[in-house]
């Protein structure tokens, strides 16, 4: 008998977690954060809805902390077995988790301050730096399209996903007495116009398909358009004399921006001189994506000549903003500078200080390039708020320009998710859409149910048996 347990990344989009259960083993696929509204967050908190120490090991999609986050809790209360990753996840997962254990003691000990002086009971951070250097002793890197036992019934392989650096489909073949059953699990698919990752591979056989429906409501618009946006959101900035400022992911859209921004630099599409990365996680990112150019694609061979050589000598004036002084001189530039900063959808980080200082200013422009949860302030600046907002414990107005950049997407839209589970072969495997907001994946379901192919939505703890 095998069964699986829809436990998270199920009706929403992050805190991606699966439990794969045979008559001898129990798999996690994934372990992720929740992330979003306050009441979203609050359920990284909750005890998991099985025994951690039953867990014989985890497969890991990429590095993202909504994939990845909650994995140190895991060994926290109890989990002792393997993290199996790919190569490039490896070093990424190192720099994730040290820096969510660094903002959640610091959050900790800033709210505890707060309780402390009101008399309320006292936190807990969701776990310790030496619950992520526990974690991260029980990883075991595996290379692309290897396929490798896990356990005595389970072997999984990774396959090119497109969507950060080291993110893979996953493939497991599982033994069940006489019988092999195999279930594809797609984690985060890319969109295929990304300017440095390879597209995601094909899979042309599964028993039961695990697809994300993130973008399962729309499709991107044209790259060709979003970029003549970039364009002129920029042009309209150096005319003005105002800041633009671009939240981003750290793994990922930070790099895809980078690339695109020295793209337009020497088609003389860009007039800022002050290119600021303001973020330390990004920029060790970027110098492990400058250690992985094997696992580029070469379609830009100027780019890809000198790639090796670090992002700087690709994007001229490309300054690294790595001390909190560093940081905070940046905050003093009143305009003609573009600052991209994390976190992604604003709901943390030095992108709020830089929101605060510019969002209230009509020369600034604010550039969105990537999916915004509901709950956070970047959801709220996408669906054209104007209200004044609160950032930092400071009441702001929102004047600036709003700029919306779908096609630079890292996930792949409800088209490109159509054409890729098109592939496998006859008889279609038996599918659930995960990772989507409740109407992304209906919508999706709609779409595949009109092709002849039956679409699952699952509720968080429902079991199926594969």
């Amino acid at each position: 008998m095998i069964n699986l347990t829809f436990w998270g990344a199920t009706g929403q989009v992050t805190g991606s977690c699966y439990l794969l259960e045979t008559a001898k083993h129990r798999v996690l696929l994934d372990c992720g954060m929740f992330q979003g509204s306050r009441e979203t967050e609050k359920q990284n908190a909750l005890d998991f809805p099985f025994d951690p120490a039953s867990i014989d090991a985890v497969v890991l999609s990429h590095a993202h902390l909504d994939h990845c986050g909650r994995l140190p809790k895991l060994v926290k209360d109890g989990f002792k077995g393997s993290v199996f990753l790919t190569e490039a996840s490896f070093p990424l997962l190192d720099l994730m988790l040290r820096d969510a254990v660094h903002l959640q003691l610091k959050d900790t000990e800033w709210e505890n301050k707060r309780r402390e002086r009101a008399g309320k009971e006292l936190l807990e951070p969701l776990y310790e730096l030496e619950d992520v250097e526990a974690l991260l002793a029980l990883r075991v890197a595996v290379a692309y399209k290897t396929p490798t036992d896990i356990l005595p019934d389970i072997s999984i392989s990774f396959h090119e996903a497109g969507h950060i650096l080291g993110s893979s489909i996953v493939q497991l073949v599982i033994k069940d007495g006489s019988n092999t059953k195999t279930l594809v699990f797609s984690g985060d698919l890319g969109n295929p116009n990304s300017p440095l990752l390879r597209d995601a591979e094909i899979i042309p056989h599964a028993d039961v398909l695990l697809l994300e429906s993130t973008y399962g409501d729309r499709d991107h618009k044209p790259l060709e358009n979003t970029l003549v946006e970039l364009r002129e959101a920029l042009a309209a900035a150096a005319q003005s004399g105002g800041n633009v400022i671009i939240p981003a992911f750290a793994v990922g859209r930070t790099q895809d921006l980078i690339y695109w921004l020295g793209k337009l630099q020497r088609q003389g599409g860009l007039h800022q001189q002050q290119i600021y990365l303001d973020s330390p996680m990004a920029i060790k990112a970027s110098k492990i994506y400058a250690q992985h150019t094997r696992l580029f694609n070469i379609d830009d061979p100027e780019f890809t000549k000198l790639a090796p050589q670090g992002w700087q000598a690709w994007l001229k004036g490309l300054v690294y903003s790595e001390t909190a002084e560093e940081s905070m001189a940046v905050n003093r530039i009143t305009g003609g500078a573009i600052i991209i900063a994390g976190s992604g959808m604003c709901n943390g980080g030095r992108i709020r200080h830089h929101l605060k200082y510019n969002l209230w200013r009509r020369d600034a422009h604010i550039i969105i390039a990537g999916f915004q949860a509901q709950g956070t302030l970047g959801r709220m600046l996408v669906d054209g708020n104007k209200k004044v907002l609160k950032i930092l414990g400071s009441e702001v107005n929102v004047a600036a320009h709003i700029h919306t950049l779908g096609a630079l997407s890292a996930h792949a839209d409800q088209s490109q998710l159509l054409q890729w589970a098109g592939h496998f072969n006859e008889p279609k495997p038996r599918l659930y859409l995960i990772h989507g907001e409740k109407n992304a994946a209906l919508s999706l379901q709609t779409c595949f149910n009109r092709r002849g192919w039956q679409a699952n939505v699952p509720k968080v703890g429902d079991r199926i048996n594969i």
